[in-house]
């Protein structure tokens, strides 16, 4: 009677300090949103395991600490405690039913993986090129089109066919739970179904270099509408590989898709006076400026009056152009080379447009 006693004190309290150490591990180790098929069953897995954890920490601090207290030797007691050779049918017990634990872990973690990778009905294709220290997304069954943004529509089975160009990358986003190596020299496979719309970022887990912590892309997963108009609008975008340095220097010139303002409201092309100096036969031209010197306007001059537009004014001219483009330029030379996998000058671009435009 007295040790059935024992036996159900220490199940309440096995059971009793178990549920609060789960959720304080919960809690410990809280994960983000969970953001796409593939992290229904893993987040299944950590429940198991933090259930595990919580019950077998448990198991052996209260056994441990209701046996130090039980049974701790009662003042005036010199007798010496009994002697316990060993019990058989217990420790057949704790060897045996650990070992087909850790067994239903492992083919519990067998299965889940094999239906992670296996592939799904109707996936779509999206080609993932990791390099030092930047991400590029292409589609190829979207005319192949690039983008430095993973947009995925919602509920969409898709298939990450993923490459490095220099050293071992790692495609992860935490919200959907999966990740998986890039290696340079192989392709690597990571299936995705995002079920959450949002905004995310892809992040490198595998350290790749000196700016390996900058290594992030924006992940949007929209609605299917939405991502068709996205793939309307970089089919229509210029394919700036495609076109010569001329043809892009007259883009920038007018603005094109360009975020900043058009070159075109304030420098003409037939002479016309504006807020700045008309572009017709600007280059070799000798200008005035306003501090009396003369100066042959020439590819460095072009390019600092770009860069820093208020050190050389025009003569009859007032500052006007906004100190902006060194970062703005940047940026979009980042994301052309981001997009397409080539290099180009913006300012050189429109050097060889104005270059075209004699009087």
């Amino acid at each position: 009677m007295r040790n059935r006693n024992h036996i159900i004190n220490v199940t309440a309290l096995v059971f009793i300090v178990t549920v609060p150490l789960y959720y304080l591990l919960r809690a410990i180790y809280a994960l983000p949103q969970a953001a796409s098929a593939e992290a229904v069953p893993i987040d299944q897995m950590f429940t198991g395991h933090f259930i595990a954890i919580a019950f077998l920490f448990s198991l052996i601090m209260v056994f441990m600490l209701y046996s130090a207290f039980v049974f701790r030797r009662k003042p005036g007691d010199d007798t010496d405690g009994p002697h316990i050779h060993s019990n058989t049918a217990l420790e057949i017990i704790w060897t045996v039913v650990p070992t087909f634990v850790v067994l239903g872990f492992g083919i519990w973690g067998t299965v889940t993986l094999n239906d992670l990778v296996s592939a799904k009905e109707n996936e779509m294709t999206i080609e993932v090129t990791g390099q030092q220290w930047s991400w590029s997304f292409a589609y190829p069954e979207q005319e192949g089109f690039s983008s430095p943004t993973l947009v995925l529509p919602v509920d969409q089975p898709v298939v990450l066919k993923m490459g490095s160009k220099d050293v071992l990358h790692s495609f992860w986003v935490p919200e959907f739970r999966v990740k998986q190596d890039l290696v340079p020299g192989q392709e690597t496979t990571l299936r995705i179904t995002p079920t959450e719309i949002g905004d995310y970022k892809v992040r490198c887990a595998e350290i790749c270099g000196t700016a390996h912590s900058t290594m992030l892309a924006d992940v949007q997963v929209v609605s299917a509408a939405e991502f068709d108009a996205f793939v309307e609008e970089r089919t229509q975008a210029p394919v700036y590989a495609e076109m010569t340095p001329e043809e892009r220097g007259e883009m920038w010139y007018t603005g094109g898709e360009a975020d900043w303002a058009s070159c075109a409201g304030c420098h003409s092309l037939d002479g016309t006076r504006l807020a700045g100096p008309s572009w017709l036969g600007l280059y070799g031209r000798t200008e005035e400026l306003e501090d009396g010197t003369t100066i042959t306007a020439d590819d460095d001059y072009i390019r600092k009056s770009i860069f820093e537009p208020n050190a050389q004014i025009v003569a009859t001219y007032a500052p006007a152009m906004p100190a902006v483009f060194v970062d703005t330029f940047a940026a979009k030379e980042a994301e052309i080379l981001a997009n397409e996998g080539i290099e180009i000058d913006i300012v050189d671009d429109l050097i060889a447009f104005i270059q075209t435009l004699e009087e």
